[in-house]
């Protein structure tokens, strides 16, 4: 009878130590066995790299929309765009959503009210009619009473699918509803910042004999994650709540976010630049003439995260043009972070990573 590790979720064996699912023998006599990978994860911080496709997601999506069940997406408040998973009503047939809104202790002051209305309109212009959207700390633990009532309403007797893209939170949360639902003999799933820690589908029985199932996170490749080294991740990746930087900018100037991304303010009135990013994270002002001198000089030195260890694979930024109305929006840089602008007719250039996302939205603040 095949064995499970309880963190991952993968496949357990005990005969190639170089592949997922290594566990000695011993181990397996244990009553809940987590595989080599997850030890070292939440005992050293270290992750073994395993090779993901989405094609194994695009499966579990399917086979989501062929049960009766509840799903429960998902998305990072701090990184929205980029955890967002587009076309999800496509595979859920007509199950309903629950739209979790996780990571909401980055924010310490803002408006909840005004967040919330920006969240639907977003979620109704990425084609997501969530039945509840409910905000949380999977971190804190703050609202998951909330989601646990809403996922009780809303569930009508099937099992609960947690869906989401890599590091939005998906394990952390399920082990807080486990933990404030006094479920003390359930696994403790294995978490970490970095994407990719949860192999395959972990099923959580519910005392009704139905089932909660912790699904692997959806690869979106434009997340800035995913060009960094793992060393960097600590830098991009916030954990702290966040403490916007303002610069006060001309035309002609220019912001470095570490050697990671730029922002040119090429044209338009004197005004605010607001960045929320990761307050580990360097930003530098500079004239845009000298712009370009200072990124080849000192890539991984003064601008850095990106480290040593990923200089070797980093090749030159790729451009974004916008050309800005006169109303507020932000200039996001998909899981770094955003730069709130008035606009006033703006014309900005963006540079960051080939393939990694940047795109304009409407202000979230």
């Amino acid at each position: 009878m095949a064995v499970f590790c309880t963190g991952c979720g993968v496949k357990l064996q005990s005969e190639n130590p170089g592949q997922p699912g290594y566990v000695p023998v011993s181990a397996l006599e244990r009553e809940q066995v987590i595989c080599q990978r997850c030890f070292r994860i939440k005992h050293y911080n270290d992750l073994t790299p395993v090779p993901m496709d989405n094609d194994e997601f695009i499966h579990i999506l399917h086979r989501i929309g062929e049960a009766r069940a509840l799903v429960v997406k998902i998305v990072d408040l701090f990184d929205f765009n980029g955890s967002w998973l587009p076309g999800l009503m496509r595979f859920v047939n007509f199950n309903p959503v629950v739209l979790v809104v996780n990571k909401t202790d980055l924010f310490p002051r803002v408006n909840w009210v005004r967040i919330e209305q920006w969240v639907r309109r977003q979620a109704k212009e990425g084609g997501l009619k969530p039945v509840d959207v409910v905000f949380c700390s999977a971190e804190k633990g703050t609202g998951i009473q909330a989601l646990m009532k809403s996922i009780e309403q809303h569930r009508q007797g099937g099992d609960v699918y947690v869906v989401g893209a890599t590091n939005v939170g998906k394990s952390t949360l399920i082990n807080q509803i486990l933990k404030q639902a006094g479920a003390e003999k359930a696994p403790v799933l294995t978490t970490s910042r970095f994407p990719g820690t949860t192999l395959d589908m972990i099923k959580i029985p519910l005392d009704d004999g139905q089932a909660l199932y912790d699904t692997p996170g959806v690869i979106n490749d434009h997340q800035m994650a995913h060009y960094v080294a793992s060393e960097d991740l600590k830098v991009i990746l916030p954990n702290k709540p966040l403490k916007p930087k303002v610069y006060q900018l001309n035309p002609r100037q220019t912001l470095f976010f570490g050697g990671l991304a730029r922002l040119d303010f090429a044209s338009g009135e004197r005004q605010s630049f607001v960045c929320y990013m990761s307050n580990e994270l360097p930003v530098h002002r500079t004239k845009l003439e000298k712009a370009d001198e200072l990124y080849s000089k000192h890539l991984g030195g003064m601008l850095s995260p990106p480290g040593n260890e990923s200089l070797k694979e980093w090749g030159p930024l790729d451009q974004h043009t916008f050309s800005l109305k006169d109303e507020p929006c932000d200039i996001v840089f998909s899981g770094l972070g955003w730069v709130a602008v008035k606009g006033t007719g703006a014309r900005l250039t963006a540079y960051a990573p080939k393939g990694a996302g940047v795109y304009v939205r409407p202000s979230m603040i």
